[in-house]
């Protein structure tokens, strides 16, 4: 079984990308885009109090009329984060991901922020896992001797 701890083991990056919740959208967007990423945790005096991403972007800004320049990225963060720890499994990051129909999940330990893992992270893990699991039964079929 796949856990967070070896997902964020494999990731090339470990950055965690934070914008203050003071900073603009824009600040914000532009770290975003320079990173090709598509969520930074939002801090307020080093405390991450949400996360900001793509969707927030679309819906609380621009579909409100907010301008990217002139909006802080605190009034339109998600404040309530679902989190996981190092020992969740893919497939409940997976069952998360999509009971909230969310795309980025912290990772927590004893309170503290260790990583984020993204849906591109579990889906990449989900997928070895069957593909082993595939290779695990056709070399047990083809041991036993049984032909179709």
């Amino acid at each position: 079984m796949t856990t967070v701890r070896n997902l964020l083991e494999s990731k090339e990056s470990a950055t965690n990308f934070s914008v203050e919740a003071s900073g603009s959208v824009l600040d914000a967007i532009k770290a975003m885009a320079e990173a090709h990423i598509g969520a930074v945790l939002v801090k307020d005096g080093g405390k991450i109090v949400g996360i900001f991403t793509e969707r927030d972007y679309l819906i609380k800004g621009e579909l409100e009329g907010r301008t990217a320049k002139n909006t802080k990225v605190g009034d339109v963060m998600t404040s309530k984060m679902m989190t996981v720890t190092m020992d969740t499994s893919v497939e409940q990051c997976m069952g998360l991901m999509n009971q909230y129909r969310i795309r980025h999940l912290p990772v927590v330990e004893n309170d503290q922020l260790v990583g984020l893992v993204s849906i591109r992270d579990v889906m990449v893990a989900a997928l070895q896992n069957r593909e082993s699991e595939i290779r695990g039964l056709e070399n047990y079929i083809m041991g036993s001797g049984f032909q179709s």
